[in-house]
């Protein structure tokens, strides 16, 4: 064989080589990263369901946490969910998002469809505690709680399938990005109607009466009302 010919078979092998490996190196790092968020969505749906009780919160509770331009309901009422080890539900579930946000990121999912992930968690995880406090007083929403629970978790899947299918079919997905987040935010809408009104009648003064004197102690809201009200009766 000339020797140009064994010269341009041995380049050819190389380049082909190269481009093989290359491939292979980051087909292994996609399946890697994909791992490292399918891992961390884990993590989060494991901070929910570890939810097994309500505490009254302790005075200066960061009543700043907000769902869009609402409180969160254990602000509203007063009162912090806590997990089988005691940690709060609230703060381990901003520790697990905020790590499937870098895990997710780093895959290559739009930010975008993380607010909409995260926020579907967020929104799960206050409805399981809409349903302690009702629990708690005794079932005073009736099947308004259920109709409110199904609705939720039928949000938090379709949120979390968004963001599995921009991690398996990024290109598909962002083609039909703007028609999914149309939706979601129509059903976000509805979800978040339905759990105002429930927060509403949790917060009603008889309501709140009833699961101060379950919870065993005086609620921060009750407190800052006698404070404004020095006058009132003890």
């Amino acid at each position: 064989m000339p020797e140009w010919m064994t010269l341009a078979y041995t380049t050819a092998g190389g380049v082909v080589g190269a481009v093989v490996t290359n491939y292979l190196s980051m087909n292994q790092e996609r399946r890697q990263l994909r791992a490292a968020v399918m891992q961390q969505l884990l993590r989060v749906a494991a901070v929910r369901d570890r939810v097994c009780d309500i505490v009254p919160s302790g005075r200066g509770t960061p009543s700043r946490h907000m769902i869009g331009a609402r409180p969160l309901a254990t602000a509203r009422l007063g009162v912090t969910a806590v997990l089988d080890d005691g940690r709060d539900a609230e703060h381990a579930q901003r520790e697990a998002i905020s790590d499937l946000v870098v895990a997710a990121l780093s895959a290559g999912i739009p930010r975008r469809v993380l607010d909409f992930a995260g926020g579907g968690e967020e929104r799960a995880l206050q409805c399981e505690v809409v349903g302690v406090i009702d629990l708690r007083l005794g079932g005073v929403l009736g099947e308004s709680l259920e109709e409110l629970m199904t609705q939720c978790e039928e949000y938090r899947q379709a949120t979390a399938q968004h963001l599995l299918r921009a991690l398996w079919h990024p290109w598909r997905t962002r083609l039909w990005m703007r028609v999914h987040h149309r939706a979601l935010r129509r059903d976000v809408a509805a979800l978040h109607r339905r759990q105002e009104t429930a927060t509403s009648v949790l917060a009603q003064p008889e309501h709140i009466e009833a699961l101060t004197e379950r919870l065993g102690g005086r609620l921060p809201e009750q407190d800052s009302q006698r404070i404004d009200n020095p006058g009132s009766a003890a």
